[in-house]
């Protein structure tokens, strides 16, 4: 049984995209593998966080995991600052990555990119990234595209680490989803669909009322065409609500297709609205009971005794591997 490793920012509710090219896959991972999802609040703060919004979002976040379809029975969930290991190993990492290789991260350049003063840890954050997964042994990371730059470098990381030091670390494979790995926003379909972004017609979240869902995806931008057929470069507002569609009913866009080609899009874009109301209505349902639960703090203890387990046992082997502190038996 391999390995899966994933970790998810509290910095605000979930979007559909989220849901759809992430977490919907790891529902399905879960049945097969030993998955751990780490809500990773220290990513979080590489940007300034109210501390109380954060608290509330890392409990929400836990509380979507479970709602989603995430089981604790076969799965461990966890808050990463809750097991020290990450931050410990994250230093470890940094000593052995190089200025030149992080300064060339694609999101350090975006995120920096005119702006005065620049935090640290937007430069040294893939080093924790690295961390996270490498302390679990981890085979598989799915990822969206964004990230794949990242996990290069973790791969990087660890071989560079086992060749010098010890060969204790496994070589993780990056597992992008074929359909649906990057759902873009419903106004703009160049850019991914973000809860960061401060419009908020560009998302649908996940604890988005009926009435919100079905006035966003009527608004959605479209084209002149009129058409419903997939053509990611001439109709990428239309193929990314296809994909939507698709990842949400089950059914493939070509059936899809199929069923609007005779209808415009007022047919289509009402329809698309009352799937995604499905599919996100059972997910609301169970997060509005765990929420405020004690359940859903004994599930997160028990995912932190879990975490914390293995992976102090995979930092000293780090330690031990390096020279530093007194020898272990």
């Amino acid at each position: 049984m391999k390995t899966v490793f994933s970790g998810i920012q509290p910095s605000g509710t979930l979007t559909l995209g989220n849901y759809l090219g992430a977490m919907q896959h790891f529902v399905n991972l879960q049945h097969d593998h030993n998955c751990y999802f780490c809500i990773v609040d220290q990513h979080a703060i590489t940007v300034p966080q109210d501390r109380l919004k954060l608290r509330e979002n890392i409990r929400s976040l836990a509380a979507l995991y479970i709602a989603a379809g995430i089981d604790p029975s076969k799965s461990t969930l966890f808050i990463q600052s809750e097991v020290p290991a990450h931050a410990q190993l994250a230093w470890i990492m940094q000593c052995i990555s190089y200025i030149g290789e992080l300064e060339r991260m694609t999101q350090f350049k975006d995120k920096s990119d005119g702006k005065e003063a620049v935090s640290a840890s937007l430069l040294t954050y893939p080093p924790l990234m690295a961390a996270d997964i490498l302390l679990y042994k981890t085979d598989i990371v799915p990822v969206g595209e964004d990230q794949k730059q990242h996990l290069e470098l973790t791969r990087n990381l660890a071989e560079r680490f086992n060749k010098k030091y010890n060969d204790i670390f496994t070589i993780p494979e990056v597992k992008i989803p074929k359909v649906g790995a990057r759902i873009m926003s419903l106004n703009d379909p160049s850019k991914k669909m973000s809860k960061s972004n401060p419009n908020e017609k560009s998302y649908i979240s996940m604890l988005d009322d009926e009435k919100t869902i079905i006035k966003k995806i009527k608004s959605a931008v479209t084209d002149s065409d009129g058409s419903v057929h997939y053509d990611k470069e001439a109709k990428p507002a239309i193929a990314n609500l296809l994909s939507i569609y698709s990842l949400c009913s089950g059914k493939s866009i070509d059936d899809i297709v199929e069923e609007y080609k005779d209808k415009g899009y007022g047919d289509f874009k009402n329809d698309l609205a009352h799937v995604v109301v499905d599919t996100l209505k059972p997910i609301q349902e169970k997060y509005y009971q765990l929420i405020h639960s004690e359940e859903l703090d004994s599930i997160l203890d028990q995912g932190r005794d879990k975490a914390n387990q293995v992976a102090s046992k995979m930092v000293e082997k780090a330690e031990r591997a390096m020279g530093l502190g007194r020898k272990r038996r």
